[in-house]
């Protein structure tokens, strides 16, 4: 293949300024609170939306800045962080804080579980108001093209909380690939040791007593998905298994380990995607372990590519170029890339690439940059300079918005029988009218985008 040819016609169509920039949007004015304009040397104030858990390490991530206002619906998870940030709100219901703080809040962090997180991004951004949001992005392909159309309708900064696609390793990768020395990448291999939680349950869990509700509030708990009895089991972890909540283990590793294959590859819509394998399927969780496979058409320079994904202990086979004895990847996470003239293993996050065989190892030398490194790899900081009117964050949802729905294209098969087509531009699968149920969800009363 040689150098990987980035045209012209890609800069205009925004793949390319998205691969080397890492964003497609213009960098706008924030929209600040109250008086309107502050200067570059004021600080922002930050509002935390789920703060137990990751969220907890968000908002710290934040703590350059004023924290004003924080929001969970289980105040015994939620409980360290309110009282590490003594001076701001606390709330359980995030829709009464951005109705009561609209005027003194100019940007949100977005943790909660994911079938939360479109309802209370779209809200913040309806509001003018830049938004960090956890990985996945949403919780439905849907959700995903909505809350990038509404990024730029309402010219806010965001950010999914992929934080390795401000490294940078990943970087480095993609200019190691763009050198053209495997050539012609024809197959991805990517793995992961999720779940790490119960999955392939196929009946709903047994009711228990809800906590009292100064702890948990069990219905804000349950927000926009179909109501069920509380069980422990569900929160504050566990529900990344079931269907109603979470997206299972290729949506909680998937937007890490797939980002190098989808910035250097310059990945767009498959036009298929198929479940080659799975243990456990059901109707309420995603399986015990599953292989995924989504085929992409050519792109530019760049010939078509199959993507393989491995999950529950699942791995790929060792290709013929790596000997035997030598650990793969970060091995129980990474991919592997197999091109026309060699092989290449990364880590999670792209990190400490392996070229096989070793005689083309030894042609090895560092690239030429392109692609503008963040700065101190601060995925957070990267965010916050976009909302004081800096570039774009590097996985603003441009970026991160396409990516997702393809990386959520893979539950659907994991739900439905056989190969599906998708038509990428609409949204749906053209080859079974089965499966375009679970491209979007149906809300709750009282809940909206």
């Amino acid at each position: 293949m040689g150098h990987t040819k980035i045209t012209r016609r890609l800069f205009l169509t925004g793949t390319a300024a998205t691969a080397l920039a890492g964003c497609a949007t213009p960098a706008r004015r924030p929209k600040l609170s109250k008086t309107g304009y502050r200067s570059p040397n004021e600080k922002l104030n930050i509002a935390g939306i789920g703060v137990g858990g990751k969220g907890s390490s968000d908002i710290d991530n934040c703590r350059s800045e004023n924290i004003v206002a924080l929001c969970d619906v289980d105040w015994v998870q939620g409980g360290p962080t309110f009282e590490r940030y003594p001076k701001a709100k606390r709330y359980r219901d995030f829709r009464d804080m951005l109705e009561k703080e609209e005027r003194n809040i100019d940007a949100c962090t977005i943790s909660t579980t994911d079938h939360v997180h479109a309802v209370a991004a779209m809200m913040a951004m309806k509001m003018g108001k830049h938004v960090y949001v956890q990985k996945p992005l949403t919780h439905t392909i849907y959700e995903a093209r909505m809350l990038r159309e509404a990024a730029r309708k309402y010219g806010v900064a965001t950010q999914m909380g992929n934080q390795g696609h401000s490294g940078d390793d990943v970087r480095k990768f993609c200019e190691l690939i763009w050198s053209g020395i495997i050539g012609n990448v024809r197959e991805v291999h990517a793995w992961t040791d999720r779940p790490i939680w119960p999955q392939g349950i196929p009946e709903p869990l047994p009711e228990e007593p809800i906590p009292d509700d100064k702890d948990i509030n069990w219905d804000l708990w349950i927000g926009p998905a179909p109501y069920r009895p509380y069980n422990s089991k569900y929160a504050p972890f566990n529900w990344r298994g079931w269907w109603d909540f979470g997206t299972g283990a290729l949506g909680d590793m998937g937007c890490h380990i797939l980002d190098p294959a989808n910035w250097a590859l310059l990945l767009e819509y498959p036009i298929s995607v198929e479940c080659v394998s799975q243990e456990g399927k059901n109707k309420q969780t995603a399986p015990n372990k599953s292989i995924i496979r989504y085929e992409f058409p050519a792109r530019e320079s760049m010939a078509p590519v199959t993507v393989y994904w491995y999950d529950g202990g699942n791995l790929p086979k060792r290709p013929k170029e790596i000997p035997e004895g030598i650990k793969l990847a970060d091995g129980d996470n990474g991919s592997l890339f197999i091109g026309e003239k060699g092989v290449i293993a990364i880590g999670t996050y792209g990190g400490n690439p392996q070229i096989f065989p070793e005689s083309l190892a030894k042609e090895y030398k560092e690239p030429e940059p392109l692609i503008p490194r963040a700065p101190g790899e601060d995925h957070a900081r990267d965010w916050l300079q976009a909302c004081m009117g800096g570039p774009p964050a590097c996985s603003n949802f441009d970026y991160s918005g396409p990516f997702t729905e393809w990386v959520l294209l893979g539950n659907l098969c994991l739900r439905c029988e056989g190969k599906l087509l998708w038509d990428g531009p609409n949204m749906r699968v053209t080859n079974n009218s089965e499966a375009n149920q679970y491209v979007r969800m149906k809300y709750r009363k009282g809940w909206h985008l």
